[in-house]
């Protein structure tokens, strides 16, 4: 039977000894904070790296990388109970995830390009859409909204990329030819170090930027994940 909540109220816990910290000790104590979202992968010390995708207010990210890390990212996604939909002009490409991923359940939907209806996101059922259109993306008959985001992959630059780049909240870069990272420096305002790097990443590294911070993070696979994917790949 279920309980109300005057019922609740009456509820008592368990007993226990209070928690206490010498005052000395506070410095080491650390509680964090924002760190929800879908863990996309390491630092170099081996931290994790959060990717933050609900907000209430409308959020791009645009990954200028591989098929394989916007694959795992949507796994994950999906992990946290937030629904993906994934817009794509190769549905060959997805299938078999998909129907992995799901275990029955529509966790992850495939649409065909400019065919995603309408989703219904709320703050209790975040929605992320992924588009997998190519180099040249329409524009997305569903856009981001409050709770939904949308996340655009494409495997190299193009002449939309620049202005895909400008309204994005959140750019992920993988390696890039030098003649694209000088213009991925250049729009998203890089210092010269990390411009040069991007010509040189390693599979399943990602810069994550804005154009006030910059994060490196290593995608490494879940045996799960390398079972249904394979191995970290910048190029399909």
């Amino acid at each position: 039977m279920a309980l109300g909540i005057k019922q609740l109220g009456r509820l008592r816990g368990p007993r226990g000894s209070r928690h206490a910290l010498p005052a000395e000790q506070l410095a080491a104590l650390s509680v964090p904070i924002g760190d929800d979202g879908v863990v996309v992968g390491a630092d170099a010390d081996g931290r994790p790296q959060v990717l933050g995708l609900h907000h209430p207010v409308p959020y791009d990210v645009v990954l200028v990388g591989g098929l394989w890390t916007a694959q795992t990212l949507a796994l994950r996604t999906a992990g946290t109970g937030t629904r993906v939909a994934v817009e794509t002009g190769r549905p060959q490409a997805w299938t078999n995830m998909v129907q992995a991923a799901g275990g029955g359940l529509e966790c992850i939907t495939l649409h065909d390009v400019g065919r995603v209806p309408p989703l219904g996101a709320t703050v209790g059922s975040p929605v992320l859409v992924l588009r997998d259109c190519g180099v040249r993306p329409p524009r997305g008959r569903v856009a981001s909204a409050p709770w939904q985001s949308v996340l655009t992959l494409l495997p190299y630059l193009s002449p939309v990329a620049p202005r895909l780049l400008r309204g994005a909240a959140l750019v992920g870069v993988q390696r890039v030819s030098p003649d694209e990272a000088r213009q991925i420096g250049r729009i998203m305002s890089l210092p010269a170090v990390d411009e040069e790097a991007l010509s040189t990443l390693g599979d399943g590294v990602t810069l994550w930027c804005t154009r006030r911070d910059r994060s490196y993070s290593l995608t490494q696979p879940t045996d799960a994940e390398s079972g249904l994917l394979g191995v970290p790949r910048r190029v399909d």
